[in-house]
């Protein structure tokens, strides 16, 4: 096994396909298929399942990607790390950012990052959040955004924000659309439409309405932001979201928009990074960024609805801790 082999594997599960592995690669199929058998052959096991539909890795395929993907992580760090600028703010960085949070930071942060580090290739994932937190420990992420405050096995974070959760739409609700807060109790039976059960916000919804006996009623499950406030927008159905969802949307054509209360139903914000994946210099002054813009962005009222935590200090910043040297398990 070698790192090429390694490379032409993820190259494939990315691509899903050999064929379109190969034109990413500028490589010849059949050579990259005799790559593939010579590692099967190696490894005494079978990687890649072959169908109409493409190409999915084993359940032994599945592991020898993360752990791939951590192996060419750590070789661009160390072609990093001997440079003549080692130390320096260099390489590449991959963020991931929910949609909502994209609205507001996912611009900010690429002027931000190109302005004072031009060594940095920042690599923006834009994503829900459910599959964000499948990708960090996997070793495809360096930093991520997620809906968390407290480190979980193999993960480590720093609380930036709590953010308040209001009702988009008018579909259903007997309130007047001057009124700028909605009561949760107001909710019941109120069709709404919401991410799918996999997404972090509809477990805060689920739970919610759960804890304080009102009656849910979701009629449809929507993995779409734009699709979403759309619904919202048009009438047949409410959603529940950040005001940030709204950020990237003409003010004539935004949904009318409540402050959900009584109580107010809220989800904390963390920078979160993986003990798989070594923090290079780069990484730390990305992450650095993210507080600071988020801090900059409410001041200047353009992230709202959004409470912010306590500053991080210094050393908090620029910690290093919880490097393993192995893949360790998702939270």
């Amino acid at each position: 096994m070698d790192i090429r082999q390694l490379k032409y594997f993820v190259a494939i599960i990315d691509a899903g396909s050999f064929s379109k592995a190969a034109e990413r690669l500028f490589v010849a199929q059949p050579s990259l298929s005799q790559q593939m058998a010579g590692l099967e052959t190696e490894l005494k096991t079978k990687l890649l399942l072959r169908s109409a539909q493409g190409v999915a890795p084993t359940t032994a395929g599945s592991t020898l990607y993360r752990h791939a993907r951590l192996v060419l992580r750590q070789m661009e760090q160390i072609r990093n790390d001997v440079r003549e600028d080692s130390g320096s703010e260099a390489g590449a960085v991959a963020v991931g950012v929910p949609t909502t949070v994209a609205a507001v930071l996912a611009l900010p942060l690429f002027e931000r990052i190109r302005k004072r580090f031009p060594g940095i290739r920042l690599q923006i994932f834009e994503s829900m959040s459910g599959h964000i937190s499948e990708m960090l420990p996997n070793g495809r992420l360096d930093l991520a955004l997620l809906f968390r405050d407290s480190e979980t096995r193999g993960i480590s974070v720093i609380p930036v924000f709590d953010e308040e959760l209001y009702v988009l739409g008018n579909a259903g609700l007997s309130l007047r659309k001057s009124t700028t807060t909605c009561p949760l109790a107001s909710l019941a039976n109120v069709p709404l439409v919401s991410p799918s059960p996999a997404n972090g916000l509809r477990l805060v919804i689920e739970r919610t309405f759960q804890r304080e006996d009102v009656e849910l009623n979701i009629v449809a499950d929507v993995d779409s932001l734009p699709t979403l406030v759309a619904i919202a927008a048009e009438g047949s159905a409410c959603t529940i979201l950040p005001a940030a969802a709204l950020a990237q949307r003409e003010p004539a054509a935004r949904p009318v928009m409540r402050k959900i209360v009584q109580p107010v139903m809220t989800r904390p914000v963390s920078v979160c990074w993986s003990h798989a994946v070594p923090i290079s210099a780069a990484a730390l002054a990305v992450r650095k960024a993210i507080v600071e813009l988020i801090r900059e962005l409410h001041a200047h009222g353009k992230w709202i609805g959004i409470t912010l935590r306590p500053e991080p200090d210094e050393a908090t910043l620029s910690d290093t801790s919880g490097w393993s040297g192995s893949a360790l398990a998702m939270d």
